[in-house]
């Protein structure tokens, strides 16, 4: 951000002295007693200036283009590491569904089975009923992950649209 600063100083600086080149100009024009103190510069001499001028301004607009293209790269990566660190959260809870998912089809057919034989164990409802709850935490901490992401695709927009 630094750097644009600076760029843009120069540029004001190099369209200052092209605005005095064609003060000088434009007062050449006119008849004026010759001042001693500087000799007056030729037409060719203040083109060749000029030219100079609008040389320097285009590199330091080419310069200030690709600083602005960095800066833009820069928040495109920000942008890419933060989808990829919501990823991350939203694979682990997808995960953890998983294998409780699994668990709770296990604990399932133990009952199922203890039931089919006639016994009932009060152990394995309790177990049945462990992994069902273990099975809704992680649902839902997969749709807080879900809101988290969704919270943070709008954030921007919001804050967009309480300036406006």
């Amino acid at each position: 951000m630094q750097e644009i600063t600076e760029l843009e100083k120069r540029i004001t600086a190099a369209l200052e002295r092209i605005g005095k080149g064609v003060d000088r100009l434009s007062s050449q024009a006119r008849p004026a007693a010759p001042s001693p103190a500087a000799p007056p510069l030729s037409d060719a001499a203040l083109r060749a200036q000029l030219e100079e001028e609008k040389s320097l301004t285009a590199q330091l607009q080419a310069r200030l283009r690709a600083a602005r293209e960095r800066e833009a790269k820069g928040d495109l990566q920000e942008k890419v590491d933060r989808l990829t660190r919501e990823l991350d959260v939203q694979g682990l809870e997808l995960q953890r569904m998983r294998r409780v998912n699994a668990s709770l089809r296990e604990q399932l057919e133990a009952l199922r089975t203890a039931q089919a034989t006639g016994v009932t164990e009060p152990h394995l409802i309790n177990k049945s009923l462990m992994a069902e709850l273990d099975a809704l935490r992680a649902m839902r901490l997969t749709e807080v992950a879900e809101m988290d992401e969704i919270l943070a695709a709008l954030e921007p927009h919001l804050t967009e649209a309480g300036h406006a």
